[in-house]
């Protein structure tokens, strides 16, 4: 910022508040504010702050900061929001609907929590930011948030054609994968006890099913009752891919507990263009392995191999063994036995007490069927129960038997090999750990999607359809600022440091290093993606009403730090107005 005086004809100079900038080569400049009534010797000091040079005490006495909020996080991400053209596939006009989904887009990724608390950190009186004043929502109220929740919902299906069509293509590679997160209270009709993935068995479950492309790029995303089966969930995404895409030929990559041999038998298989990539579970491969379909041997020096077997006509099935992964199966198979063994020893002596003994045949079975179910080791034990007595033993044969196929896993598809090598097959496969990146950031990182407080269908399913855009939002943001971020931005060279796509993944040396130094090639610190948002958020707007008569009040916006710059710089974007 500086001082210029503006001639202004035979009168007095104009005296102004300006600050420049340099934007596509250019220097650009504008007013903050009109000084020409402020006495000279203000302006004089004023001046000299601006450059550098020390004043009397006097000039401490000449302003007050009447307000100051954090800014820099909510401009930036507002900015990215628009380069991306997110508020744009949102609506082509803009109206309070859209900036209201706008703003619990932006808030979802800096302060998630509730609609109510949303309108109270716009609000004039109670802002936590800048963000209801940048899209001039400052007067919303809940009601009205959850009224563009409901407009939102109205346009799901066209924003996500417009997704699929700007990040997919014909013979696209597509992942699927489903969660489940959790409700408080019981009123919604989506809310049905089911499988819990976050250890709240008690509460009603929602299952969400997520799209993305290959890069990991949510597209979009469907809300199941809580009691659907995984499997369940499929044909209705290849129905969304094959109609509302209008994509003939597409890849859908999904876990061997979706993609299942019902559901390739009943909705996969035999549909012209769809090819899929999946796995199979442990049993189909033990068969192979008795058909002599592969010999375990065949791996003792290598890592994969690509096999047939009349059981899969027109598949092609890729054998895959990683030492590591047999080792955590190891592991955790020891440490399940061993807390089987420690419950069933607590129930033999509930049997065999001398005093008010466990009795009947069904009780015992109760409370061993109880045990089994908690470790999922019943196939690893032989049982004999009776009305007064209890025995049971390990199934040497069948611990051995898993245990032989420890770290193995088949991975199936139809994709041809002139489409896709054996490498790239088992590389798509494992590519689904992004969709995992994504739910992880959506329920616990970033967005927090859980617990769920909404008792309307309608309002829950606009509330998982908005966590997924500010994801969507989110993914273009770490993808811009991964050099200053713990995330691997020279991926490909830590694909070059492993021997093999079935080997784990490694990161490159230069993530490595960042997260052993904590600090870039440059010497800055390295953040998370939430540590960035808070120090971007010490970029604030301050009001300053300077103590002289008639004098205007202005805003100044906090200087950048250069580490701030950088990021606002890989953003692309200006945190000012």
């Amino acid at each position: 910022m500086y001082i210029e005086r503006v001639p202004n004809r035979g009168s007095r100079p104009a005296v102004l508040l300006r600050e420049g900038w340099r934007e596509d080569g250019k220097v650009k400049k504008r007013t903050i504010a009109n000084l020409s009534g402020w006495p000279e010797h203000k302006i004089e000091a004023l001046a000299a702050v601006l450059k550098g040079t020390s004043v009397t005490s006097d000039i401490e006495q000449a302003f007050d900061v009447v307000r100051s909020l954090p800014h820099g996080h909510v401009a930036a991400t507002l900015r990215v929001l628009e380069k991306i053209k997110l508020d744009v596939q949102l609506s082509r006009s803009r109206c309070q609907e859209r900036d209201l989904c706008v703003a619990m887009l932006i808030a979802r990724i800096t302060a998630p929590g509730s609609k109510l608390a949303l309108a109270r950190g716009l609000s004039d009186e109670t802002a936590e930011s800048t963000l209801g004043e940048l899209l001039g929502v400052t007067d919303a109220d809940e009601d009205q948030c959850y009224a563009a929740m409901d407009w939102l919902l109205e346009r799901q299906e066209s924003i996500e054609n417009a997704l699929a069509k700007s990040h997919l293509v014909e013979g696209a590679l597509v992942l699927y994968d489903v969660t489940s997160t959790y409700f408080e209270g019981r009123h919604c009709p989506l809310a049905k006890l089911g499988h819990s993935r976050d250890g709240k068995r008690e509460n009603p479950q929602i299952v969400i099913g997520l799209l993305t492309n290959a890069q990991g790029c949510p597209i979009a995303i469907e809300v199941f009752e809580g009691n659907t089966g995984d499997p369940a969930t499929v044909g209705s995404q290849i129905k969304k891919l094959r109609e509302r895409f209008a994509l003939q030929r597409v890849v859908i990559v999904g876990d061997r507990g979706m993609i299942t041999d019902a559901r390739i038998r009943e909705e996969l298989r035999g549909v012209d263009g769809l090819d899929w990539i999946t796995c199979l579970r442990a049993p189909a491969i033990a068969k192979l392995l008795e058909r002599g379909s592969f010999q375990l041997s065949l791996f003792d020096e290598r890592d994969m191999a690509e096999i047939v077997d009349p059981a899969f006509p027109g598949e092609r099935l890729i054998v895959c063994k990683n030492p590591l992964l047999a080792q955590e199966r190891g592991r955790k198979r020891r440490e399940l036995l061993e807390a089987t063994e420690r419950e069933l020893k607590r129930v033999s002596a509930a049997v065999s007490r001398p005093t008010r003994p466990l009795r009947g045949r069904e009780c015992i079975g109760l409370r061993v069927g109880k045990v089994l179910g908690r470790f999922k080791m019943s196939k690893h034990f032989k049982l004999v129960i009776e009305d007064d007595s209890f025995l049971w033993d390990r199934n040497e044969a069948a611990i051995a038997a898993e245990a032989a196929l420890d770290g193995f896993y088949v991975v199936r598809t139809t994709v041809p090999p002139e489409t896709l090598s054996t490498a790239d097959v088992v590389r798509s496969y494992k590519s689904l750990s992004r969709v995992e990146r994504a739910f992880r950031s959506m329920k616990t990182v970033e967005l927090h999607i859980r617990p769920i407080h909404h008792r309307k269908e309608q309002r829950v399913r606009a509330h998982v359809f908005l966590c997924m855009l500010a994801y969507y939002l989110e993914w273009h943001m770490r993808r811009a600022l991964a050099p200053i971020l713990f995330d691997d931005d020279d991926r490909e060279r830590g694909h070059g440091r492993r021997e093999s796509v079935v080997a784990p993944a490694r990161r490159s040396e230069r993530a490595e290093q960042k997260a052993f130094s904590k600090r870039t090639d440059a010497g800055e610190p390295v953040h998370s993606f939430k540590s960035l948002l808070r120090d971007l958020a010490t970029i604030t707007q301050n009001r300053i009403q300077p103590n002289a008569p008639d004098a205007p009040a202005f805003t100044i916006i906090t200087k950048p730090t250069s580490l701030q710059q950088r990021a606002l710089d890989l953003l692309g974007v200006r945190p000012f107005p």
